[in-house]
Order: C-alpha cells, then structure tokens, then sequence
C-alpha cells in the first residue's frame, strides 16, 4: 500500500511522553490501523519532501490517508481508531480548536521539563516493528 494511503502517526521518538503515547497507542489500536515513524525520518521526508531538517514540526502528526492533521487535530483523529472507552476522545471536536491547541501547545512546550527527554528512540519489540516504518 502506498504511503499516501496509510494511516500514520509521526512522533518524537525522544520524547518520553511521545514514546509512552506511542507505546499507548499500540495497545489500544486493536484494529492496528496505525503505523509509526519519527519526525524527521525517511518516511517523513518522503510524505513531505518540502519540509527541511530546520523546520521540523514541534507537534504530533497524524497522516490519515492524504490528509494531514496537527496538533489537537492529530490527537482528536487518532482517537477514532481507537477502541472504546478512548475513541470517546472524539467529544472534544466540539471545543474550539483555539482552546484545544493552546491546551496541546502549553503541554508540548513542557513536555521535556515533565517528562524528560531520551538519548535516543526506542526500539520496538521484534514483534511490533512491524508497525513501525522506519
């Protein structure tokens, strides 16, 4: 299947709240309708090839079939190809997308300070590389 036609979420693989999320996500995406790769990584540039090494998005990505979502959008979308109780999360489509962005934005800026930062990504288990691109 070609990348445009996937369903998947870019990350940063240093962050220890993005890779927890990560990690989250493959539990609870049953349906394992999500595939994984950093921001940054060779399927990133080949989805983007516009995009440059100095302008790497601060964000969670969320490529779902052509489209791109960022931010509070990224985290909303991913919600629906999660199994119940999660993909309640879609609820809060009904929040303005200011308010949900400046919520997403504030936690991001401090996600190092709270979470802490690793020396290097993680390395998926032999069974789930699978998920992930590259």
């Amino acid at each position: 299947m070609p990348l445009e036609k996937r369903k998947i979420v870019f990350f940063d693989g240093v962050c220890h709240l993005c890779m927890g999320s990560v990690q989250f996500l493959l539990k609870h995406n049953k349906k394992e309708s999500l595939l994984f790769s950093n921001i940054g990584s060779k399927t990133y540039f080949e989805l983007f090839p516009e995009a440059t090494e100095k302008q790497l998005p601060d964000s969670i990505l969320y490529w779902n079939e052509r489209n791109l979502l960022v931010e509070s959008d990224a985290i909303l979308g991913i919600t629906k190809e999660l199994r119940f109780p999660w993909n309640l999360g879609v609820v809060f489509w009904i929040v303005p997308r200011g308010i949900r962005n400046l919520v997403y934005r504030f936690i991001a800026k401090h996600r190092y300070q709270w979470f802490g930062k690793a020396e290097s990504c993680m390395m998926p288990s032999p069974e789930l590389k699978r998920r992930f691109l590259d």
